[in-house]
This record gives structure tokens, C-alpha cells and sequence, in this order.
């Protein structure tokens, strides 16, 4: 088989293989939370948002401010590590899979 046949062969397969880990990371969730589990976010490790959850203790209108800090610090701290796990499972898929003249 000619090494263009073989590296055709080999992206079918890590394409396959990215395929399919992608559709487990869209499934895969992870949970962060801010202001000692305060505000709760769901992320799942496509990247999207799930949820989010907030303590009704949490709320007092004088302290709106604090709430979004809480949110906001809480969703960037799921989509982290949505995103390490992906870049993490993703480099899995595709290990190995060199181009010709590429190192």
C-alpha cells in the first residue's frame, strides 16, 4: 500500500476515533462552585453550560454584585476544566497520527 493510502487509512481512524470522543465529552459533565458552594455551575466537556444553581441564602438584593462575581467565577471554573478534559481526551484520540514531513 503506498504511504498516501496509509495515511488516508490512518485519518479515517483517529477521525473516527475523534468522532467518538467527542460525542462522550458532550455527555461527560464537571462541577465548580464559588463562595463555599454558594453558586453551583454544570458544565459538560463540549463546552456548554448545564446549570446553575445559587443558594437562595446567597441572594440579597444589597449584594447583587457579589452574586454575579459568584456566577461568573464558578461558570469560568467549569468551563476550565470542561475544556482541560477535552484538550486532554482529544490529544488521546489523536495521538500518533503524523503527517509526512510534519514532526
Amino acid at each position: 500500500m503506498s504511504s498516501l493510502g496509509k495515511l488516508i487509512k490512518q485519518a479515517a481512524r483517529v477521525q473516527a476515533e475523534v468522532e467518538k470522543v467527542q460525542a462522550q465529552l458532550a455527555q461527560r459533565t464537571v462541577q465548580a462552585s464559588s463562595g463555599g458552594g454558594a453558586v453551583t455551575a454544570v458544565a459538560r466537556c463540549d463546552g456548554t453550560l448545564v446549570s446553575i444553581k445559587i443558594d437562595p441564602a446567597a441572594v440579597n438584593p444589597a449584594e447583587v454584585q457579589l452574586l454575579e462575581d459568584l456566577v461568573l467565577a464558578a461558570v469560568n471554573q467549569a468551563l476550565q476544566q470542561a475544556r482541560d478534559i477535552s484538550t486532554a481526551e482529544m490529544s488521546k484520540a489523536t495521538a500518533g497520527f503524523q503527517l509526512p514531513g510534519m514532526r
